[in-house]
């Protein structure tokens, strides 16, 4: 039986090419918003917060503009004014429907910041009816709780604003998400020996540095959703010091990298590390480098860095997705979730 989760993680060339499609030709949109002003931040929850911290090191590292991950309490719980003059403030959301986004967002523009929604649900949702500018993602409806193709799209139309806020990139390597994302749906890698390692573990860390961060932060959360794991996500920098300590032989790292970039070696390294303890390092992507340290190791994309996060996760959500199945759990309807989160 095939599981609404994994029709919908195979359903993501078709959903980036839609979205691409319809995204990249709105660059010139952004810049004129993005023009009035000079610092982002960023508003979202759950695997949104994630795909926000994407756009962070996306933006800061090639676009040179200050970015944070806005704490929405201050809106909704303390209700305190901020001056958000010369901000871009963005709304993540895939339903558009979280009240704790979509009120924050407007209490953004009311304190004095330029506003975007990034939302898969559409131009009518309350989150794009809200902001000055919406990029509404072209996933599709999206079944199975744990969000998959409404991530990845969410990172490509942050691809899409940091274009337009003046990024140092090559747009045509958006072009090739897609293709390389479909070659890992059909390779993943070693994935049997990867959930075979991770069966009868209570917990896991998952790591990685700069833009793979984002990638480990979303795969720790679909396994603790999915397969009820006490995952912690951190970047391998805080991990060294000090939670490098749990790391043994029932704690298990799955470690994140690009193929290139500045953070692989040290990914390397502490792969090296962490076998040479006696523990198990599951690599995802890094190439062969990290393959050859990792004691298994799923398949990443041939993209350049700034875009491979968008085929970094796909070994994970299918990792994810096999692996609840492994357990014996449903992986589209996880204990105690629903498909939009309200805050109180």
């Amino acid at each position: 039986m095939t599981t609404k989760m994994r029709s919908e993680i195979a359903e993501q060339p078709a959903a980036l090419r839609d979205t691409l499609d319809a995204l990249l030709p709105r660059v010139d949109e952004v810049r004129r918003l993005a023009g009035q002003t000079r610092h982002l931040l960023f508003v979202a929850r759950g695997t949104s917060d994630n795909a926000a911290v994407y756009g962070r090191y996306l933006i800061e590292a090639r676009a040179g503009r200050m970015c944070a991950l806005g704490a929405p309490s201050i809106a909704t719980t303390y209700r305190r004014r901020v001056d958000l003059d010369g901000v871009l403030a963005v709304g993540l959301s895939q339903s558009g429907r979280t009240e704790e986004i979509v009120e924050t967002l407007d209490w953004a523009k009311s304190c004095g910041a330029k506003t975007v929604a990034i939302t898969n649900g559409g131009p009518a949702s309350p989150l794009a009816e809200v902001a000055d500018l919406a990029l509404c993602t072209l996933a599709g409806e999206e079944k199975a709780v744990p969000a998959t193709k409404t991530y990845t799209t969410q990172l490509a139309a942050l691809a899409v604003l940091a274009l337009g806020v003046g990024a140092d990139v090559n747009a045509d390597d958006l072009q090739r998400v897609p293709d390389a994302v479909e070659k890992l749906i059909d390779d993943p890698g070693d994935l049997s020996a990867v959930v075979e390692g991770l069966v009868g573990k209570p917990g896991v860390v998952v790591s990685g540095r700069g833009f793979a961060f984002s990638t480990a932060l979303e795969l720790a959360l679909k396994l603790k959703e999915a397969c009820y794991l006490h995952a912690m996500g951190l970047s391998y920098a805080d991990l060294l010091h000090g939670p490098i300590a749990v790391v043994d032989e029932d704690t298990p790292a799955i470690l994140v990298a690009a193929g290139e970039g500045p953070t692989l070696p040290g990914t390397v390294a502490l792969a090296e590390r962490v076998t040479g303890a006696g523990a198990s390092a599951f690599g995802v992507g890094g190439g062969t480098s990290l393959a050859a340290a990792a004691t298994a190791a799923l398949n990443g994309p041939d993209l350049p860095e700034w875009v491979a996060p968008m085929g970094l996760i796909v070994p994970g959500q299918l990792l994810t997705e096999a692996l609840a199945r492994r357990l014996g759990i449903d992986p589209d309807a996880p204990r105690g979730l629903n498909k939009v989160t309200q805050t109180d």
